[in-house]
């Protein structure tokens, strides 16, 4: 069945987060992803620890590095192939794959391409229209370009947590490393704009993404505001042009309900329902935005967080409810639009795509495969190997299906 990038081969090197989120975006258009893995990719034979996220299905079923429930949250749409690249054979193959293949993309540190032999100048020679994406956290030059990244260590460094918390005195990361997700956005843009100048001129590209620009580019108003001469500060949940703006407690337990009034019409709308003088402009209201949040409250805590938002929304007010994993999973939106999907062995519901458009077809998605479960197919149809060729590479311990023993 045709998608969008039904024919593009792509070669995925990623770990972790940034890089495998891009990769899932392209697979999930219709890519043909191949994983390239190491033997320890996964882990070991035996986790000392649960990981983060925990097990599919609660339980490793005696194979741990196949049900780490991240890895398989961001794997679907990939064939597997287990392929030890410290090894000659093991270069040379990989290399033999990159000769028909569209995209190459890893997500490494600056200098791990390069240490393996497996460079930009190397992959080009093996082929001249190949799309290179690297994703350092650094990027490739400068004087961080050696530092070591990790998305929490990177966001503080791109002035996101500045305006992150509730005043200049506490400022807090977001707890969820954005730099990753934003650089695995970028990333799969990227590549389909390369592979889109790809067919206007028949060249490949090297392409490169650094974690560190990812979160400077998302930058907003204090940015602005510095460089106008003006000293942004943090103002927590409330809104440097908007009051009310903030997030008040419902009925229940710890159960919260976020508000924003962005036009004179929803203040003076929300003013009537909670039985507040309607002050005139937003100048008044942010000199009084403590009595305004103190009423605001009031109202909402004599309500449960749903049935706040249902009136409010009635009444034209932006509203919604502040979710907990399960009221998001539970959220009628998204069950009505299908989002989750059920494509691993355990029928457990994984985010689906955000994209939707014609000719994207979740009936062709696969599960996240098994460590080397596609190492005889991909060799088979990429390069034409037999069935003995395989026994040989894993003969001589090149190829893998499970973790070193």
């Amino acid at each position: 069945m045709t998608q969008p990038l039904t024919g593009i081969r792509i070669l995925d090197l990623t770990h972790v987060w940034a890089g495998p989120l891009a990769v899932r975006f392209l697979s999930d258009l219709g890519a043909e992803v191949v994983k390239v893995e190491a033997p320890y990719g996964r882990g070991p034979r035996e986790f000392p620890y649960a990981p983060l996220g925990g097990w599919l299905g609660g339980d490793d079923h005696g194979e741990p590095w196949n049900a780490n429930a991240i890895f398989v949250k961001l794997h679907r749409n990939r064939q597997s192939l287990c392929l030890d690249l410290k090894e000659e054979a093991g270069l040379e193959l990989f290399l033999s794959l990159v000769e028909v293949a569209d995209v190459v993309i890893e997500n490494f540190s600056a200098r791990a391409m390069p240490s393996m032999g497996l460079d930009y100048e190397v992959l080009r020679r093996a082929n001249p229209n190949i799309i290179y994406v690297t994703m350092p956290g650094f990027g490739s030059t400068g004087p961080y370009s050696d530092r070591v990244a990790f998305g929490p260590i990177v966001e503080p460094m791109s002035g996101l947590t500045q305006m992150l918390g509730y005043g200049p005195d506490s400022p807090r990361n977001s707890a969820m490393a954005l730099m990753d997700p934003i650089t695995g956005t970028h990333a799969y843009a990227a590549v389909v704009a390369a592979l889109q100048r790809r067919n206007a001129d028949g060249h490949g590209s090297r392409v490169e993404l650094s974690l560190h620009e990812g979160g400077v580019s998302y930058s907003g108003p204090w940015l602005l505001d510095t460089q106008a001469g003006r000293a942004p500060h943090c103002v927590g949940n409330r809104h440097p042009a908007m009051a009310p703006h903030n997030v008040y407690p419902c009925k229940g337990d710890d159960a919260w309900i976020a508000v924003a009034c962005p036009t004179e019409a929803s203040w003076r709308a929300l003013a009537e329902l909670i039985g507040f003088e309607p002050l005139p402009d937003l100048e008044s209201r942010k000199r009084d935005e403590e009595s305004i949040d103190a009423a605001v409250a009031a109202w909402t805590c004599n309500r449960g967080k749903e049935e706040a938002a249902i009136l409010l929304q009635e009444h034209g007010i932006a509203a919604g409810p502040v979710n907990t994993t399960p009221d998001m999973c539970a959220d009628p939106q998204v069950q009505a639009r299908g989002f989750f999907d059920w494509h691993d062995r355990f029928d457990t519901p994984m985010p689906g795509s955000p994209i939707q458009a014609s000719g994207v077809k979740r009936e062709t998605w696969t599960v996240c495969p098994l460590l080397g479960e596609h190492n005889a197919e991909v060799l088979s149809s990429w390069l034409g190997y037999d069935q003995s060729e395989v026994n040989d590479l894993t003969s001589a311990g090149i190829l893998f299906d499970a973790p070193p023993g």
